[in-house]
């Protein structure tokens, strides 16, 4: 077994993503092929996010660092380090307002 610091490697993904065009970095922390369920951290520089996208299967999102808005057509909500929601169905984004890091997890049909 193997731990993860989330918050070490937030912090050298924020680096990258303040030199990327996107602002954005990413690393899947666990999942892959053959698995069910996968989770990646994604790193977001102030100003930047998430287009607006969906997925089919089931999926949650926690703050690692930082604030984050989740949105929907109908609905915002900000999410501040250390919260945790899941992620509606519907079609929707996430802007970062500060420098800020999450932890993307899904199941299969993502």
């Amino acid at each position: 077994m193997e731990a993860v610091s989330l918050v070490r490697l937030g912090h050298e993904h924020l680096s990258r993503a303040a030199g990327a065009t996107a602002g954005r970095s990413s690393v899947t922390v666990h999942g892959g092929q053959g698995y069910a369920l996968h989770q990646t951290l994604i790193a977001l520089a102030a100003g930047h996010g998430l287009d607006e996208h969906r997925h089919t299967g089931e999926a949650t999102l926690q703050v690692v660092h930082g604030t984050v808005d989740l949105v929907t057509s109908d609905e915002t909500v900000r999410l501040r380090t250390g919260d945790h929601a899941v992620v509606p169905a519907a079609a929707h984004s996430v802007a970062a307002s500060e420098d800020s890091v999450v932890l993307l997890t899904t199941t299969a049909g993502h």
